[in-house]
């Protein structure tokens, strides 16, 4: 609990700073995000529990990826994330997880997330920002993931790639857990 917490207070640090350099106003960021004013508010606090969507969200909306909300000061030249040392951001009711396991640095950051998909559980995603591209490559098992409404099945050791701004949907379809990488390209910061 007490990582939890912690956790909490570094997004509401991060998402004060970012709205603030991005000179938007608590009632400006709800509207371009679609989160109610109180939400942000209590967030912004270290209140409550942004679920994923809310926190890609914010992301989107102040240009920023979504572990930039997540993370602390830089660790040093060398980061080393353990799957175990970071919690899930999504979990299905059938036990599939997704954690963000870190974000590179630089103009065009990179998310890397760990994802556990159980068979015919599926994880839908709103459409991103405009410059937004995501790779999926899948390490074992199978899964469909569906972009525009087209469906697509890949095995172990198949990757694919789309452009994020497309409503999208990850779906667990062997029959055994899927597992896969997934990487989230984000445009240079204006």
């Amino acid at each position: 609990m007490v990582e939890t917490a912690a956790a909490l207070r570094t997004v509401a640090h991060n998402v004060r700073a970012a709205r603030t350099r991005a000179g938007l106003s608590l009632e400006e960021l709800g509207r371009r995000a679609q989160v109610s004013k109180g939400a942000l508010v209590a967030l912004e606090k270290a209140q409550g529990n942004p679920n994923l969507a809310t926190l890609v969200r914010l992301a989107d909306t102040l240009g920023i990826s979504v572990s930039a909300l997540m993370q602390g000061p830089p660790e040093g030249r060398v980061r080393v994330v353990a799957a175990d040392a970071v919690a899930p951001l999504w979990t299905g009711e059938r036990g599939s997880e997704a954690r963000l396991m870190l974000t590179t640095s630089g103009p065009a950051p990179v998310e890397v997330w760990r994802w556990s998909l159980e068979p015919d559980e599926e994880y839908p995603s709103h459409p991103h920002q405009a410059g937004v591209v995501e790779t999926v490559s899948v390490t074992s098992g199978r899964m469909t993931l569906i972009v525009d409404g087209t469906e697509h099945t890949l095995e172990a050791g198949q990757t694919a790639t789309f452009d994020g701004d497309a409503s999208h949907t990850y779906r667990g379809s062997g029959a055994g857990p899927c597992d896969l990488i997934m990487t989230v390209h984000l445009p240079p910061a204006p």
